[in-house]
């Protein structure tokens, strides 16, 4: 009798983990490492959603669109987390994603009314230096110099596509001109964020594109103040990081259910000390001691989402031409 009574034990304990709903995100590789918000994204939402929320982790957040676009239909996915605003167009073009009725009251500097996607933090694009040089004021200061640096490909990582698109923005036709002056500057060309700032604190650059909340990262949790972030002339790029559900997904509810919890006060207080950047929500504690050290552009720099394909493709062919000489 006790060895029947172990097995249905057993067979009871088997259906409630296989009834248990699984949810899988795909997102970038930074955000799924432990000193990401991937961890304790994932604690706090599994204490309320009855559920077990898979992270996977591939590269930056281009290439989580090339690996949709690979997958198509057949994704497993139920949620996309790190696209951005240069990647919103073709992302919608694919024809996997649904709306979403999420709705926040965001702090972005940009009014938000997408209805496909849910911003979750955003950020402005910079070159990330040591206090101890001066750095370039302008890109055209910049290719002048000697300065080494390292930065992401604009075809995998939404870093990369964003200094592409920042140049494009602040140069127009003068734009190819600049990546010929820059090209001797660069060390190398990364595929993704993690490798390239990697490089950078190794000593292999001088300065790499990251963002000007990158040094809250050194002052707060390595009380660090070495690292800061240059402030160019021609004013600075932003970045809205996204998040948006698949409408193949075999969990709509909960997908739905993330969306919303990314936007909420235990999400968002989370953010700015993991992912280090701005939320979108601001947290009702406020900012964290240390980001009052950053520097604020004055000009902020943003192409909107329906028009970054048509000139993106130009650009990526100035960036691919100057590089390659």
């Amino acid at each position: 009798m006790k060895y029947l009574t172990l097995a249905a034990g057993l067979l009871g304990a088997s259906a409630a983990i296989a009834e248990t709903p699984e949810l899988t995100v795909y997102t970038y590789d930074s955000f799924v490492s432990d000193w990401g918000p991937g961890p304790q994204i994932e604690k706090a939402f599994e204490e309320n959603c009855a559920c077990d929320l898979k992270f996977v982790g591939m590269g930056d957040g281009a290439a989580l669109l090339a690996r949709l676009k690979l997958e198509g239909a057949r994704s497993d996915a139920d949620v996309v987390l790190g696209l951005d605003t240069g990647l919103i167009a073709a992302a919608k073009d694919t024809g996997l994603f649904t709306e979403t009725a999420v709705s926040a009251d965001y702090a972005l500097p940009i009014t938000w009314d997408d209805a496909v996607f849910a911003p979750y933090d955003w950020g402005y694009f910079a070159f990330v230096h040591n206090t101890d040089m001066t750095p370039p004021k302008n890109f055209k200061a910049l290719g002048d110099s000697d300065v080494k640096i390292v930065i992401q490909d604009p075809r995998s990582s939404t870093p990369g596509l964003g200094l592409m698109m920042w140049v494009k923005d602040a140069y127009g036709d003068e734009a190819e001109a600049i990546w010929q002056g820059l090209a001797d500057n660069v060390v190398t060309v990364t595929k993704g964020w993690s490798e390239a700032y990697g490089l950078f604190l190794e000593g292999e650059a001088d300065m790499v594109l990251s963002y000007t909340t990158s040094p809250a990262y050194h002052i707060i949790a390595e009380e660090d103040e070495s690292k800061a972030a240059a402030v160019f002339d021609e004013g600075h790029y932003m970045q809205v990081e996204v998040a948006g559900r698949l409408a193949n997904s075999d969990q709509p509810e909960l997908a739905e259910a993330f969306l919303n919890f990314m936007v909420s006060d235990a999400a968002q207080s989370i953010l700015p000390t993991t992912n280090w950047m701005y939320p979108a929500v601001m947290p009702s504690g406020g900012l964290p001691k240390g980001f009052e050290a950053l520097v604020k552009p004055e000009n902020a720099r943003l192409i909107p989402a329906e028009e970054v394909p048509t000139i993106r493709d130009a650009a990526l062919q100035e960036w691919l031409g100057a590089l390659s000489q």
